[in-house]
């Protein structure tokens, strides 16, 4: 077992202090990731070393269309993330408990000798949310550093910031998606807030890190005029004209089934949209 980072004892359990839910966890208890649990006062990493998806992707799958373009990168993921979005992807392996999914037994060195035996230059962090394994990732990203690698995080962007601050000397470029620019959103739909994300994206980025930013457009949600509007207001006034920005199509999927796909217009008009505000680089995804 590997104790986790951040928290702090309780009488009766942890309090979890890895991302802004902040979960106080009994003893024999599950944050709401369900990814750390609490033994006898100390918090564990149910998940460290047991990836339950291993891949090699092309960068651009990330995505991330403006970082060593052209090249492929190792994929894992270990279970667990702390949204519940009803819309979510890959809800088989974020939403559910580590045993209930097949995993390996991977050490930090044995994937970063398998990324160099392959001849990749880079390892992405992605499929659930990295930040609730945290310790796995940092421990390899700080290996994939010593041997020459880059890091790749692919996330939603909603941790605390000692542990992203932690991380981020070790992190060379990211993916972040922004849910929606509606706090209510959030709450409802993702079982999260805004404030942390937008404030992490501009943390990453002030940090010399690569970002770039998707925004999933998901049918009569987030996907106005106002909405959109406002996303690429923010991304311009915080000095992100030259971040790229991906706006995604949406298809039904896990628990969000009673609305069609993304019209294509609506994708089209969010570009027209996000140029005419000032950004520099938009990509349409899923089309």
């Amino acid at each position: 077992m590997k104790e986790a980072r951040f928290y702090t004892p309780t009488e009766d359990g942890a309090e979890c202090r890895l991302c802004p839910h902040r979960c106080r966890i009994k003893d024999g208890g599950r944050g709401l990731c369900r990814s750390r649990e609490c033994r006898n006062g100390k918090l564990y990493a149910l998940s460290y070393g047991k990836p339950c998806a291993l891949a090699i992707d092309p960068v651009e799958k990330k995505p991330l269309n403006h970082f060593m373009p052209g090249t492929h990168c190792l994929s894992l993921s270990c279970t667990g993330c702390n949204l519940s979005c009803r819309w979510c992807q890959n809800s088989d392996i974020s939403q559910v408990e580590p045993e209930q999914v097949e995993s390996g037994e991977w050490s930090p060195e044995e994937l970063v000798n398998a990324a160099r035996r392959n001849g990749l230059p880079s390892i992405a962090y992605t499929y659930t949310e990295p930040f609730t394994w945290w310790e796995y990732m940092f421990d390899i990203a700080v290996l994939a550093r010593e041997k020459g690698l880059k890091n790749i995080l692919v996330s939603a962007g909603y941790v605390e910031k000692e542990p992203l601050h932690e991380l981020l000397p070790y992190l060379d470029a990211a993916n972040i998606d922004i849910k929606a620019m509606d706090d209510a959103i959030y709450r409802k739909y993702c079982g999260a807030s805004l404030a942390p994300v937008l404030e992490n994206i501009l943390m990453m980025h002030e940090a010399g890190v690569h970002v770039e930013i998707t925004n999933l457009l998901v049918t009569d949600l987030n996907d106005s005029e106002p909405q959109v509007s406002a996303l690429c207001r923010w991304m311009v006034d915080g000095g992100l004209q030259d971040v790229p920005l991906h706006f995604s199509r949406f298809f039904p999927r896990h628990r969000f089934t009673d609305v069609g796909p993304t019209p294509k217009s609506t994708l089209l008009k969010a570009r027209d949209i996000a140029y005419s505000l000032g950004l520099k680089t938009i990509h349409l995804g899923n089309i």
